[in-house]
């Protein structure tokens, strides 16, 4: 049985830092970002909790290559990604709530 993913772009309080991943259950993973149950992970280190975007994928097999793809492009490419859907960065995480 195939199992849904998210790839999800996160930045710290002043955009300044862009950190791209992928999981199978978007809210608790944004959660763990946030409350920084890793202490030794890079978003943890630069504080990189706002998340700005992201994408849902039936399989999770398609958001992984999802993933590689948009890790493989620029910065330029992710900002624009991130501007085509929320131009105004804002957080999105109150709105994962129901997924």
């Amino acid at each position: 049985m195939e199992r849904g993913g998210y790839i999800y772009i996160l930045t710290s309080n002043n955009n300044t830092v862009l950190y791209t991943g992928v999981t199978s259950n978007l809210a608790q993973r944004i959660w763990q970002h946030r409350t920084g149950q890793y202490k030794n992970a890079f978003t943890s280190r630069y504080n990189v909790t706002k998340l700005v975007y992201y994408e849902g994928f039936l399989s999770i097999e398609d958001a992984i290559a999802r993933e590689k793809q948009i890790k493989a492009g620029s910065r330029k490419k992710k900002v624009d990604l991130i501007n085509s859907a929320n131009p105004e960065w804002i957080d999105l995480y109150e709105s994962v709530g129901h997924l």
